[in-house]
C-alpha cells in the first residue's frame, strides 16, 4: 500500500465569474459538494467560496489527477445547482481552474483562510484575490492558454 500525502488547494470561478452563489445557497452547495466528493472517494478537507468562486482542500490519492477530481466536483455540481434550481438562470463553473500544492505544516493556515472566505472579501475581491495568488504562485496566464 503507497503512503501518500499530497494536499492541493484547488479555486474556480462561477462562468463569467458572475455573483450567483449568494449567501443563502452557498452554505447547501457546499454541504452537497462535500458528500458528493466523499461518494466519488475523494477527500475534500474543506470548501467554502463567495459569491463567484470556490475554494476546496483537497487530498489526493494514488490513483487520483487534479484535472479528473476537478471535474467530478465541477461537473457534477453544476448538474446538481440547476437539478435543484438553486439560482434562476443557468448554471455553469468557469472552465478554467488553479491548484497548488500545500505543504502539511500550511494546512491550519489554508483551512483558515478557506475558512473565513466571507471576512476576508469584505476587504479583497475575487478579482483581486485572484491577480495576487497568479503572482504569488508565479503562474504565467499566457501559457495557460
Amino acid at each position: 500500500m503507497p503512503y501518500i500525502k499530497i494536499w492541493l488547494h484547488i479555486v474556480w470561478a462561477t462562468k463569467n465569474r458572475y455573483p450567483v452563489l449568494k449567501k443563502e445557497i452557498r452554505p447547501t452547495v457546499f454541504d452537497h459538494t462535500k458528500a458528493n466528493a466523499r461518494l466519488k472517494n475523494i477527500f475534500l478537507d474543506c470548501v467554502n467560496g463567495h459569491d463567484e468562486h470556490i475554494h476546496c482542500l483537497v487530498s489526493l490519492s494514488s490513483d487520483q489527477t487534479i484535472k479528473k477530481i476537478v471535474q467530478l466536483i465541477k461537473g457534477e455540481s453544476s448538474f446538481w445547482i440547476n437539478q435543484q434550481r438553486l439560482i434562476k438562470e443557468k448554471f455553469e463553473w468557469q472552465d478554467e481552474y488553479f491548484a497548488v500544492s500545500v505543504s502539511h505544516s500550511q494546512l491550519s493556515k489554508v483551512r483558515e483562510y478557506i475558512r473565513n472566505q466571507e471576512h476576508h472579501h469584505k476587504k479583497k475581491t475575487f478579482a483581486e484575490e485572484y491577480d495576487e495568488f497568479i503572482r504569488k504562485h508565479e503562474f504565467d496566464k499566457s501559457a495557460s492558454k
